[in-house]
């Protein structure tokens, strides 16, 4: 697939504008940037069983390998030339040490395909040695910031920021259903949380009030089979 050359919006796909860039928003809760060739996932909370499970409380053990499945696929899709983690990429500090053999070296092969930046969020304020890449506080793409907890006066930039799990309630048939979404103005964007394990916190939430004021705020909800983008009106609390 040539990145350049794909569709911005297919049943899998949604596309929009972020501070004048265009993005493209998969299925899986990733971010592409077509313009500069950028993967950007967030919040895939690596090793949260594991970690559960040291506080006594037992899940399923296989959040990684699925989340990293479902990476793997995205990237063998976009070929990105870099991928930005934007924060939380492990449940805790100690989730690298806590991997087994085989998925730190698949981890690994995956991070030394392309360029690889992790943004520290707050679960996991620093990059480990054991995977390779850059670490940072968060980074720069033309007039976009990229970082893990979104917040602050925007002005004229841009934002790409993780964090808060966005998750939209829609009533339809009689029926709430609550989705993975992607949620912005054209300015900000705040990402779904990409790992398997994660939860969701509704956008109509108090922990989003003040960040997406504007009427040009689309929330683009992932369904089953495709992408819906709604105003946020439309969504209950």
């Amino acid at each position: 697939m040539n990145p350049m050359a794909m569709p911005l919006e297919t049943p899998f796909q949604a596309g929009c504008q972020i501070a004048d860039m265009a993005a493209v928003l998969d299925m899986s809760g990733a971010l592409y940037l077509p313009q500069d060739q950028i993967l950007i996932v967030a919040d895939m909370h690596l090793e949260k069983g594991t970690s559960w499970a040291r506080r006594g409380i037992f899940l399923p053990p296989y959040d990684t390998r699925q989340t990293l499945a479902a990476l793997t696929s995205v990237l063998t899709f976009y070929q990105p030339k870099m991928l930005v983690f934007l924060g939380d990429s492990f449940h805790d500090a100690g989730g690298p040490a806590r991997l087994d053999n085989e998925t730190l070296t698949s981890l690994s092969g995956i991070c030394a395909k392309q360029d690889t930046f992790w943004v520290t969020g707050n679960h996991d304020p620093e990059k480990s040695n054991l995977l390779p890449g850059h670490s940072c506080a968060e980074l720069g793409v033309g007039a976009i910031r990229l970082v893990h907890i979104p917040g602050g006066s925007l002005d004229h930039a841009g934002e790409i920021a993780g964090h808060l799990h966005p998750a939209a309630s829609v009533v339809g048939r009689g029926r709430a259903v609550k989705r993975r979404c992607f949620v912005t103005d054209g300015i900000r964007m705040i990402l779904p949380a990409f790992g398997s394990f994660t939860g969701g916190l509704n956008i109509r939430d108090n922990a989003f009030k003040g960040m997406f004021e504007r009427k040009s705020t689309v929330v683009h909800v992932i369904g089953e089979q495709q992408i819906y983008s709604l105003p946020l009106p439309a969504l209950t609390r």
